[in-house]
């Protein structure tokens, strides 16, 4: 039997490896604390795995779930959003900066930076950022005037490889290539720890996915991204 690749199920392969930590548990189900985000996983797609999920989450909660397919209607689910889904790996070693050559001063981020964090990305959108993601790895900034303006994280953790993750920039800054800086700054910390860089994005986001291979990612696989609602 082939031994499956850390990147598939990756949800499900993080909440019981690397950030475990974080997880809830249900029978075949996993998900991470609500204070860290909606992502959610099970063992195998199927009529036990929802069962499972449907004991973690309870009636009239919602889980973000990576699926192989597009989300089929299943019965006591309501689908509330999704979207085609590309991981993209940097496997080749290679981090080129995207955009103009910029100089910026990068600063770590900690708990004490988390409400401007939860600030920016609710502006931005990059996707869900709770009072607590900030834990799941290292996160970056850039600051100017001592406003955060553009950030960078990590969030999903398998063997081997780390999710770059929460990349976004004030609009009132963007085009200034802080995005690249951060992501070349934080990939090169993920390789110097002996891992692999990779991100998800919708397919759909033809701008991001350009820059993402400008700095060397590459499609690895196109997935589906989908938020249910248990009734």
């Amino acid at each position: 039997m082939a031994t499956m690749h850390s990147l598939d199920n990756v949800i499900w392969q993080a909440l019981t490896t690397r950030d475990a930590q974080f997880a809830e548990s249900f029978d075949e189900a996993r998900r991470f604390v609500r204070e860290v985000g909606p992502l959610g996983a099970f063992y195998e797609h199927g009529t036990r795995g929802y069962a499972s999920l449907a004991g973690l989450v309870g009636p009239g909660g919602t889980v973000g779930l990576f699926l192989d397919e597009p989300y089929a209607a299943r019965p006591g689910w309501s689908f509330v959003v999704g979207a085609p889904l590309l991981q993209m790996v940097a496997d080749n070693g290679i981090a080129r900066p995207a955009g103009p050559d910029v100089r910026a001063d990068i600063v770590d981020l900690g708990p004490q930076d988390s409400p401007e964090m939860i600030e920016l990305t609710a502006l931005t959108k990059p996707g869900p950022f709770g009072s607590r993601t900030h834990e799941l790895g290292t996160y970056l900034g850039i600051r100017i005037e001592g406003k955060l303006v553009a950030m960078s994280g990590e969030r999903l953790k398998v063997p081997g490889h780390t999710e770059v993750s929460a990349v976004c920039t004030h609009p009132e800054y963007t085009g200034k290539g802080y995005a690249g800086i951060l992501m070349t700054e934080g990939m090169k910390r993920i390789r110097d720890r002996g891992e692999t860089p990779f991100l998800h994005v919708r397919q759909d986001n033809v701008r991001a996915v350009e820059i993402y291979k400008r700095l060397g990612f590459r499609v690895r696989k196109v997935g589906h991204f989908a938020v249910l609602r248990k009734e």
